[in-house]
């Protein structure tokens, strides 16, 4: 497929439906995530990455939770399984149903890049968000969940 921009995701066995906004790399030279504001509990695609149903991984993220507001777009995330589905709408119209393979968690200073964003032999989908134990110190979730998923269909 063409590139076009990721603009709705859902995975109804988790009750994820959400817009997808766009996200690139912070000052840091890492993936900005969604800040508080209007588009926090909403899902973003990191434009650094392809487009849901090009060659390679295309990556979603979203927040769990917040201290502030609560649940968040991928609170429900973690309850995902292997053979679940997902289907990502395109900006061109175009939806692209994936289906997961696998789901791990890594401690967020261990995160295996290269494993997560490396190439791929088709058209796959990441799903990225926090989980684990809140690091009293600093607040924040030590680990990422991240789902992994392949192409099953593209209309």
């Amino acid at each position: 497929m063409s590139r076009s921009a990721a603009v709705r995701v859902q995975a109804p066995s988790v009750d994820i439906d959400s817009v997808v906004n766009e996200t690139g790399l912070n000052a840091e030279g890492e993936i900005q995530v969604p800040q508080h504001g209007p588009q926090y509990d909403e899902a973003a695609w990191f434009t650094g990455s392809p487009s849901p149903g090009e060659l390679g991984p295309s990556v979603l993220l979203g927040h769990v939770d917040s201290v502030s507001t609560g649940p968040s777009v991928f609170f429900e995330l973690g309850g995902i399984a292997e053979g679940d589905e997902v289907t990502v709408t395109r900006a061109d119209g175009e939806d692209v149903t994936f289906e997961v393979y696998r789901i791990d968690r890594y401690a967020k200073n261990a995160f295996p890049t290269a494993s997560v964003y490396g190439n791929t032999e088709g058209p796959e989908l990441r799903l990225i968000t926090c989980g684990g134990d809140i690091n009293e110190g600093t607040g924040h979730y030590e680990d990422n969940v991240v789902v992994y998923a392949k192409v099953v269909q593209a209309a």
